[in-house]
Order: structure tokens, then C-alpha cells, then sequence
């Protein structure tokens, strides 16, 4: 009896946190035909925490197409940027260490992936930082990439033959993921996070949990704040508000349309220069779904 009371409360306390968590928003007005909808994801959470959402999967069924800031299924646009993750051959990774420092960051990539820099010094260090923290974050923070909410609608809408559209072009895709910051900031970052991983699993963390509570104005202050030195930091936040407003542009077609479901990370959408932000100044009602 007790065990069946410890677990109504339980349900009961994670399905108040959800409603109270504005993670579903409808968009409407400025001349659209029908409503769409957009959610905040988080890579770190597991695919059942949807289940927690009220109402998203009637939300999802009302729409007609996805969009993300990547169509996984665009099979021919992953291997142009596995392409691009290559240095060009007149840049040695090596020119930008001292050997001590390129000696550390073989050892480290050695133990934590299980290649070193005799496999891995073509790629572009932002390329070595992303898989770096990716490993970081399935040993200390639970990540399942197979399992991540940030992927399950593109997933879904696969099975049902939806479309999914990215809001980024390839090219424009490939400069957020390996050059939106100076090559030689790529190569201190990747030191540095080999150097202070406690940084980034910390700051994840931190966001991971502002998500779970539907704070997504607090987590663009915790990006953005002037002590963060994790690898996604203010001047990414910079690049982030400035795709905000051009994918502000691209929404504008398909949602006049209508029926547009909407996938992105947290990161963009809260803060006065986040989409949600963005949208509304751009004349769209956006109004949370599941308003407490």
C-alpha cells in the first residue's frame, strides 16, 4: 500500500512539473492559415520524458511537417559535413601546440575515445571538442544518443512519412558546427576542455536541469553569463541570436501554412534574443500550450 501511494505521488509530482514546465508553445496570428507549435528539447533527456509533456502528441498530430535546425534523414548533407570536418591539407594540428600540449591532448583522446592523434589530427579541433564532450557527457551525465529527445520527432515523423525540413542550409550548418569561431580558439577550446572538463558536465548539467523545470529564459543567462567558460559560451550565444532572427524569415512561409511542428534545443528559444522572443516581435502570438 505504501509502495503504490510512494508512486501516485511520485507520478503526481512529475506530471505537475511538466505543466508548470512551459516546454510546448503554440504560434498563431500574423496572417497565418493554422496554428504550429514548437518544443524545446535537450539532448540530455531521455526520449520518455515526452510522455510527461500534456498535450504534445495531440499538438503533433495536428501538424502536417517537422522542422529542426538538421534533418537527420538528409543523408547526403551528413556526409558533405563528415567532409568538412577534415583540415585542409596546408593546416597541421600540430603547428598550433607546443609538444607537451599536442602530447596531453593524444593521451587524453587515447583514453576517452580510444584513438589519438595518429587516427584523428586531419579533423578540425572543434570536430575533436565535439567528440570529446560527447563522451563526457555518456559517462558523467547519462547521455544515449539512440535514446535523446532531440532526435525522437525527426525519428517519429520518419515512420509516418512526414517531411522534415532544416532551418540551415548545409553550408551555414557546417560553419556552426566547425567554424563559427577562429581556428585558433578551436584549438584552445579543445585544450581547455581537456584541461577543465568539470567546466562543460557542470554547465550541461545546469542546463539540463533549467530544461526539466521549463526555464528557457534562465538557461539563455546561464549561456550567455560573463563567468561561463564551458565551450558554449557567449560568443556562441552571439552567433545563436543572430541565426535567430534569419530562421525568424525561413519560419515564415511554413508557418503562414500552418501546421508546422517545430524541434530545437532549449539553447535558442528562451532569453529577450531567443526564437520565441524573435517571433513574437516579428508579430506571431506565442503562447505556452500548457499554461499552469
Amino acid at each position: 500500500m505504501k509502495r503504490k501511494l510512494l508512486t501516485a505521488i511520485a507520478v503526481s509530482l512529475l506530471t505537475a512539473s511538466a505543466v508548470s514546465a512551459q516546454l510546448l508553445y503554440q504560434i498563431s496570428g500574423n496572417s497565418t492559415q493554422a496554428k504550429s507549435y514548437i518544443l524545446a528539447t535537450n539532448k540530455l533527456v531521455d526520449m520518455t520524458f515526452v510522455d510527461t509533456i500534456p498535450n504534445v502528441f495531440k499538438c503533433f498530430g495536428d501538424c502536417n511537417k517537422v522542422l529542426t535546425e538538421f534533418a537527420m534523414q538528409d543523408y547526403e548533407a551528413l556526409a558533405v559535413l563528415r567532409q568538412a570536418a577534415v583540415l585542409p591539407d596546408s593546416v597541421k594540428l600540430r603547428n598550433f601546440y607546443t609538444d607537451a600540449q599536442y602530447k596531453y591532448i593524444d593521451e587524453s583522446l587515447r583514453l576517452t575515445l580510444g584513438m589519438g592523434l595518429d587516427k584523428l589530427a586531419r579533423m578540425k579541433p572543434s570536430y575533436l571538442t565535439e567528440l570529446y564532450r560527447t563522451e563526457l557527457f555518456k559517462k558523467w551525465l547519462q547521455y544515449d544518443e539512440q535514446r535523446s529527445i532531440d532526435s525522437f520527432f525527426q525519428a517519429v515523423a520518419e515512420e509516418r512519412n512526414m517531411p522534415v525540413y532544416g532551418l540551415d542550409e548545409v553550408g551555414e550548418t557546417m560553419f556552426m558546427v566547425f567554424d563559427r569561431e577562429p581556428f585558433h580558439w578551436q584549438c584552445d577550446e579543445l585544450l581547455n576542455l581537456i584541461e577543465y572538463p568539470e567546466r562543460d558536465i557542470k554547465q550541461e548539467r545546469t542546463i539540463r536541469d533549467m530544461y526539466l523545470q521549463g526555464r528557457l529564459s534562465d538557461i539563455a543567462f546561464q549561456v550567455a553569463a560573463p563567468d561561463n567558460r564551458s565551450t558554449i559560451s557567449f560568443s556562441d550565444y552571439q552567433v545563436y541570436c543572430k541565426r535567430n532572427t534569419q530562421w525568424v524569415k525561413r519560419l515564415a512561409s511554413y508557418l503562414h501554412d500552418g501546421h508546422a511542428f517545430i524541434v530545437l534545443d532549449c539553447i535558442y528559444l528562451g532569453g529577450d534574443k531567443g526564437l520565441i522572443a524573435q517571433l513574437r516581435n516579428a508579430g506571431y502570438k506565442v503562447k505556452p500550450v500548457n499554461r499552469k
